[in-house]
C-alpha cells in the first residue's frame, strides 16, 4: 500500500502547487501502480476543486484525478485544518500573540472543522490496510468554528489576552500583495508564509464536511476535539510555559 502526503500550503520558488501536489501526485501513482501496489492512499484536502478560484485547491483536484486514473479504487481523504503538536496553524498564531496585542486574520467568519492529526493518520492506516471502502472521505471534527473562534479558543488554552481583529478584504487583499512582493523582490530568500492571494481566495469559502460526503463514521472512527488536545501542545506559548499553572496556583496562595 502506499500513502501519499506530499503538498504544500505556499509556493516557493521551484515549488509550486502544480509541480508538488498535481505532478507529484501523479508520478507517484504511476510508479505505484507500475510496482503492482495494491491499495492508494491520496491525502487531499476539503474544498478540492478544478473549477476553484484558488490554485492550491485545482491542483489538489488535479492530483485526485490523476490517482483515480492509476488507482480506480482509491481511498482519496480530504481534511479539514489539520492540528496537533507541531501544526502551521495554531502554532503559528500562538506564536503571533505572544509578541503581539493583536491578532489580525482574513476570512474571520469563514468556518472549519477542525481535524486531529491522528485520526487523520488512522483513516489512512485504515484505508491503506483495506478497511475502507474506495471512494472520497471528508474529514472533520466533531465541532465547527469560526476562524475568529477558533483564535478565541488559541488565545484562551495559552492564557493571553488578544484582540482578534478581522481584516476588511481590501486589508487583506493589501497585505497579500505587499507579502508577495517582498518575496519577489527578495529573489526568493524570503518566503511568504503569513498570507498570499491564493490563501485569500480560499478563506471566501468554508472548509467542513459536506452533508452528503462520507467521513469519520463510515470509517468507524470517532474523532477528537480541539479543546481535549490543544492543552497539550500549545502551553509552550503561555506567559510562563509549562509552569504557567504553577505559577498561577501560587499567586492564588499568595492572595
Amino acid at each position: 500500500a502506499v500513502i501519499n502526503c506530499v503538498g504544500i500550503l505556499a509556493e516557493g520558488g521551484k515549488q509550486s502547487f502544480d509541480a508538488v501536489i498535481a505532478e507529484g501526485a501523479a508520478r507517484v501513482a504511476q510508479a505505484a501502480a507500475a510496482a503492482g501496489v495494491d491499495r492508494f492512499v491520496q491525502i487531499s484536502a476539503i474544498g478540492a476543486d478544478a473549477a476553484s478560484p484558488a490554485a492550491y485547491a485545482r491542483a489538489k483536484a488535479a492530483a485526485e484525478a490523476s490517482v483515480l486514473a492509476a488507482f480506480p479504487d482509491a481511498a482519496i481523504l480530504r481534511p479539514s485544518i489539520i492540528f496537533g503538536t507541531e501544526d502551521q496553524f495554531f502554532n503559528k498564531f500562538a506564536a503571533m500573540a505572544r509578541l503581539s496585542p493583536i491578532v489580525p486574520i482574513a476570512g474571520a467568519e469563514t468556518r472549519f472543522q477542525p481535524v486531529y492529526v491522528d485520526d487523520v493518520a488512522e483513516a489512512a492506516c485504515r484505508a491503506a490496510e483495506g478497511e475502507a471502502a474506495p471512494g472520497v472521505y471528508e474529514l472533520g471534527g466533531p465541532a465547527t468554528y469560526s476562524f475568529r473562534a477558533l483564535m478565541t479558543l488559541m488565545l484562551e488554552v495559552i492564557r493571553r489576552r488578544r484582540m482578534v481583529i478581522g481584516l476588511p478584504d481590501f486589508a487583506a487583499s493589501l497585505m497579500a500583495t505587499v507579502f508577495g512582493a517582498l518575496e519577489t523582490v527578495s529573489l526568493g530568500l524570503w518566503s511568504n508564509t503569513v498570507l498570499t492571494k491564493d490563501q485569500l481566495e480560499m478563506l471566501k469559502t468554508d472548509n467542513v464536511v459536506g452533508a452528503e460526503a462520507k467521513g469519520f463514521a463510515d470509517l468507524g472512527i470517532d474523532p477528537v476535539p480541539a479543546e481535549a488536545v490543544l492543552d497539550s501542545y500549545l502551553y509552550p506559548w503561555r506567559p510562563y510555559g509549562q509552569y504557567s499553572e504553577i505559577t498561577e496556583n501560587a499567586k492564588k496562595l499568595r492572595a
